[in-house]
């Protein structure tokens, strides 16, 4: 089953509007889960939004709460989520650091007690499309065993980058610490599909590319092992000081993912590069990898964010899939 990306928009922020949204909220709101969805990213667009919508009936989201300024020191700023609606503080608070990287030529804003954005690489492509280099980092609950640990005591704390061209083709990637995101590894197990690589335990303590024993031990792989590990730790410490919100194990504490500390780091290339010269550069390195050899002919080397621009084309032209259980769930919201 397909749908179309405007139509699937229009139910997202209907549904938002019946709960307590207003209107523009609404929509920018529904466009986050909607363009998620647009760029194959369905754990984080469609198969999320009927969780959310939970959040909001239980009260554990205020529709109504915007991110506020608690601290300015120059290109760095420090901001309180209030615990509101996750996507729309972060979408705020990266387009603050974009305003700062035109200033200063680089912008920091440190998200603190938000709650969940999603999908980082939204805000990576808010950055580009104003023509900043943008990093930006979440953490998280403790969902993932440090490295030579059996119990969950580290996030997989999301990091996403991204570089600016100007054909709008931009690099992003954005990847958790986890070899796959828990999102990713239920629209596995809601496809009734195995990982293509192993992502975590099984039930009986060994290595599993099966999405549906991951689920059940909550024990997922860190990417690169130890150094994803490593990564995740560090992660989470220059998030925790810099908003001095909260970090993972203090999150573990709260009964959902909520308060979460964040990172926003925008750069402007133009203060020190044309437009031209920046293009001239990251094509060039794209070129040079785009003319790998592939170990499968019929699956060229794509750069990090490509997959995603043809994803979107292919959709934009024949309708989003969608999991029919989860879209009629939300139509009957």
């Amino acid at each position: 089953m397909r749908v179309s990306y405007d139509t699937m928009l229009q139910e997202f922020k209907r549904v938002l509007t019946k709960k307590g949204f207003q209107e523009d909220r609404a929509e920018a709101a529904a466009a986050i889960f909607a363009q998620n969805s647009l760029a194959g990213v369905y754990s984080h667009g469609l198969n999320r939004f009927p969780k959310v919508v939970e959040y909001l009936e239980k009260g554990g989201i205020d529709p109504d709460i915007k991110a506020t300024c608690e601290l300015q020191l120059g290109a760095y700023e420090r901001w309180n989520g209030h615990r509101g609606f996750g996507p729309l503080n972060a979408r705020q608070a990266m387009e603050r650091a974009c305003e700062l990287s035109k200033q200063y030529g680089i912008g920091m804003v440190a998200l603190a007690n938000n709650n969940h954005w999603m999908r980082g690489g939204s805000y990576g492509f808010q950055a580009a499309d104003a023509g900043c280099i943008g990093i930006c980092w979440s953490n998280t609950k403790p969902n993932m065993p440090a490295w030579g640990g059996e119990d969950q005591r580290i996030g997989n704390n999301p990091l996403a980058f991204a570089i600016p061209r100007s054909n709008g083709q931009h690099v992003v990637i954005d990847c958790a610490m986890s070899q796959f995101s828990y999102g990713k590894i239920e629209d596995y197990r809601l496809k009734g599909l195995q990982l293509p690589v192993p992502g975590g335990y099984d039930t009986g303590g060994q290595i599993t590319r099966d999405p549906g024993e991951i689920y059940k031990t909550k024990r997922v792989l860190p990417m690169g092992f130890w150094k994803g590990s490593g990564i995740s730790i560090a992660l989470d410490m220059i998030a925790s000081v810099l908003t001095a919100g909260n970090a993972v194990h203090t999150i573990g504490t709260f009964e959902d993912e909520i308060g979460l500390s964040q990172m926003m780091i925008a750069i402007d290339p133009s203060k020190a590069n044309t437009e031209e010269q920046t293009d001239a550069i990251v094509d060039g390195i794209l070129a040079y990898i785009k003319a790998s050899k592939p170990i499968d002919e019929a699956r060229p080397v794509l750069f990090p964010g490509e997959p995603e621009w043809q994803t979107m084309e292919e959709h934009r032209k024949n309708g989003i899939p969608v999991i029919e259980e989860k879209w009629n769930k939300v139509l009957a919201m």
